[in-house]
């Protein structure tokens, strides 16, 4: 198969629209599959700015550019009009710090990566780990730009960074490194099974909690917990929860004198208006900041069935 002009000049004019260009599927703020998140994550951490072209939102392209570049897969990364590669090529050249010496970047130093993980954790693993190819006895961790971590077995690679921790023998791909450094990785049972992550490099965000989690940090603690239900009057008075407080505009006011670092607890009916809430606390500065999932109708259901359902 063979280009037309047309195509040909659109995506020659395309590779060089900008000095560093992506051909992906999705866009940076979105891709839409995991080796596009992983070139892109990359970039973002190297540059302020780059061009993407989702091949995604015309076909054209998306066929177009593997006959353009006689490279068969997407993503493709093009510096200064030339191509350099595929995910996996990416990969290593920034493992080795020839990527960002083809950016014309200082190499950083080496990076490191401690992961501590709990006793449960560790035994959770070590019963994953069991029948692991003998190779595939690392524990690999990734977490993107966006904050998603990433948890599996497998080889040793080029560019790893090296830890271990309770007898787990740890690899962090290098474009992770420095996200991953510090991470804490639990295993808990309550009130869903699985991995719990604690990442201080994470930016501040609203986090999830669940109603049972709420209820326990009400009754565990010692002074009044800044808990806030963000509904109108009218829904307040047909229910409500005993240990929240309406949040009312005067109520609002004084929350905003609080220290930056005082955990805030937003709930509504059912967790749209609460996350709205809640993010809005967040820009203004609050670093503790969590949203009660299904609101008070999952109070309802699952804690108090006293409290009527509308």
């Amino acid at each position: 198969m063979s280009l037309s002009p047309e195509l040909q000049q659109r995506l020659e004019a395309l590779t060089k629209s900008d000095r560093v260009v992506l051909f992906m599927k999705g866009n940076r703020q979105q891709p839409r599959c995991g080796f596009s998140a992983t070139v892109a994550g990359m970039l973002d951490e190297m540059l302020p700015a780059y061009a993407t072209v989702d091949v995604l939102a015309d076909q054209d392209i998306r066929e177009g550019i593997k006959i353009f570049s006689d490279w068969p897969t997407i993503p493709q990364l093009y510096i200064d009009g030339e191509l350099v590669g595929g995910c996996d090529i990416a990969k290593d050249l920034h493992a080795s710090g020839q990527l960002h010496a083809m950016l014309g970047l200082e190499r950083p130093p080496a990076p490191t990566a401690k992961v501590t993980l709990t006793a449960a954790a560790a035994d959770a693993l070590r019963g994953a780990r069991d029948g692991e190819e003998p190779d595939h006895r690392f524990l690999r961790i990734s977490v993107n730009a966006h904050f998603q971590h990433g948890l599996s077995f497998g080889p040793e690679l080029p560019g790893d960074v090296a830890s271990s921790c309770e007898g787990i023998e740890i690899r962090v791909d290098a474009a992770s490194a420095k996200r991953a450094d510090g991470l804490v990785i639990d295993y808990v049972t309550s009130p869903q099974t699985g991995f719990r992550i604690e990442n201080p490099n994470e930016p501040a965000r609203v986090k999830q909690i669940s109603v049972e989690d709420m209820k326990a940090r009400l009754e565990a603690a010692t002074a009044p917990v800044k808990f806030y239900d963000v509904r109108g009057k009218d829904e307040w008075d047909i229910a409500h929860i005993e240990k929240a407080t309406l949040l009312t505009d005067d109520v609002a006011a004084g929350v905003l004198t609080l220290p930056k670092d005082t955990p805030l607890y937003f709930h509504c009916h059912h967790g749209g208006r609460s996350q709205t809430a809640a993010e809005r606390f967040l820009r203004e500065g609050f670093t503790h900041v969590f949203n009660v999932e299904g609101g008070i109708d999952a109070w309802s259901q699952r804690i108090d069935t006293k409290i009527p359902r509308y």
